[in-house]
């Protein structure tokens, strides 16, 4: 007898993985996709899950959008764009309706792609001149055109490129905004360029505070510091080079038990390092003080518990868990972090391989930003706000908006009277 998986014999995997049944544990309540080309006419975001109910603010939509694009050591193309979110479906009224949402998000670009890239067949002369056929060491240039099949990795970069962040944006703000109706907010800070690094622990409040000034360079809460970055980012520019760096997502006030411990794809750790991991040229992820956890002994590092009796409330003496343990949230921050490599464009390009000659040549070189990671924590925010939303709505979900915050409100009292 075959064995089986979820609710299928292994011999017939790949027929039940297409009909679902497989995929039956890895359930969510808010789900999201994202289409679109970085050159191509428009990003589209498709939303489903949310609640009727919630009021929408555009503003605040767009806001996000427009902090996506901020940051010292950006290129050219956020000249050209002015991201902004039309909603084509899901919002009547200012308020969500039950329904799938709809956004598009135009490429303003487009119109100096248009003949290189349209939809129809073509043999225009403008096409072939812009095929890439140098990869560029560390993009998916080459293993995309690989695993497609292309010699020509013009189809694999313009899906692969940060542009789709834009997308993830504005899914993100809906997100923060059903977030914000149980008074939990999502901000970011830049806490390394290169080799300079913020060496001291930034509060609540003075994330909030970077976070609303959009005159803010690189979002990190120390001035000082801030220019030191700066002038990283300048020696990267005048080389021809990139620098990477590392952004601080917190999300402020979390309730005790989202997530759980009961099987491995319902740790809320777990999802929230794959959807970090999902952000362009994001390679590693920290939460809480893991990285050091690491070379300590346990007494360094677990969070001492007391009891408020005043509160009625438990409390951790630090955060060094991230608010996280065991794979549920236990009432304080959520902390993480993501490492950032050096963008894969380079002025100054490195060797590769044309892909057709197979001759050794200098890779491709597209216009391209120098340093991203304000943008980065951005589109961080905006995943761990998709994933925590996710996570609100299985803990109290209901069809409405009303209907939720009353689940929510019987499970604050449950807490207060444990």
């Amino acid at each position: 007898m075959s064995p089986v998986i979820g609710n299928c014999p292994a011999t017939e995997l790949g027929q039940c993985w297409t009909r679902g049944a497989v995929a039956d544990t890895l359930e969510f309540m808010l789900r999201f996709y994202t289409a679109g080309e970085s050159h191509g006419q428009a990003l589209l975001t498709f939303l489903s899950g949310l609640p009727a109910g919630l009021r929408v603010d555009l503003d605040f939509v767009n806001h996000e959008l427009h902090r996506r694009q901020l940051g010292y050591g950006r290129g050219g193309r956020q000249k050209i764009e002015t991201d902004r979110a039309d909603v084509f479906a899901g919002v009547r009224h200012g308020q969500t309706i039950g329904a799938p949402i709809a956004l598009r998000i135009e490429n303003h670009d487009w119109a100096n792609w248009e003949k290189i890239l349209p939809v129809e067949a073509t043999d225009a002369p403008e096409a072939a001149s812009r095929k890439l056929v140098a990869p560029r060491p560390g993009h998916a240039d080459l293993a995309g055109s690989q695993k497609f099949n292309f010699h020509d990795a013009r189809y694999v970069l313009e899906r692969a490129s940060a542009r789709e962040t834009a997308a993830r944006v504005a899914a993100g703000a809906f997100a923060k905004v059903l977030l914000r109706e149980f008074g939990t907010e999502i901000a970011s800070h830049t806490i390394q360029v290169h080799n300079v690094r913020l060496e001291r622990a930034a509060t609540w409040e003075e994330i909030r505070a970077v976070n609303a000034d959009l005159e803010s360079p690189l979002r990190c809460v120390d001035a000082a510091v801030q220019e030191k970055m700066k002038a990283e980012v300048d020696v990267a520019l005048k080389a021809g080079d990139t620098v990477g760096g590392v952004f601080e997502i917190v999300a402020h006030p979390v309730p005790v038990g989202l997530g759980s411990h009961a099987q491995w794809d319902e740790k809320l750790d777990g999802k929230l390092a794959q959807a970090l991991m999902s952000v362009q040229a994001v390679k590693a992820v920290e939460i809480g003080a893991g990285i050091s956890a690491a070379g300590s002994f346990g007494s360094e590092v677990q969070d001492e518990i007391s009891y408020s009796k005043d509160a009625r409330n438990f409390h951790r003496a630090s955060n060094r868990a991230g608010g996280l343990e065991g794979g549920i949230t236990n009432g304080e921050d959520l902390v993480l972090r993501g490492f950032l490599k050096p963008i894969s464009t380079l002025r100054q390009p490195l060797g590769t391989v044309d892909m057709v000659t197979k001759e050794p040549v200098q890779a491709a070189y597209e216009r391209s930003d120098w340093c991203v990671v304000p943008a980065g924590g951005v589109a961080g925010e905006a995943m761990v706000a998709l994933v925590l939303a996710d996570a609100f709505l299985q803990k109290f979900g209901g069809d409405s908006l009303a209907e939720m915050r009353r689940n929510f409100d019987s499970y604050a009292q449950q807490i207060r009277e444990f």
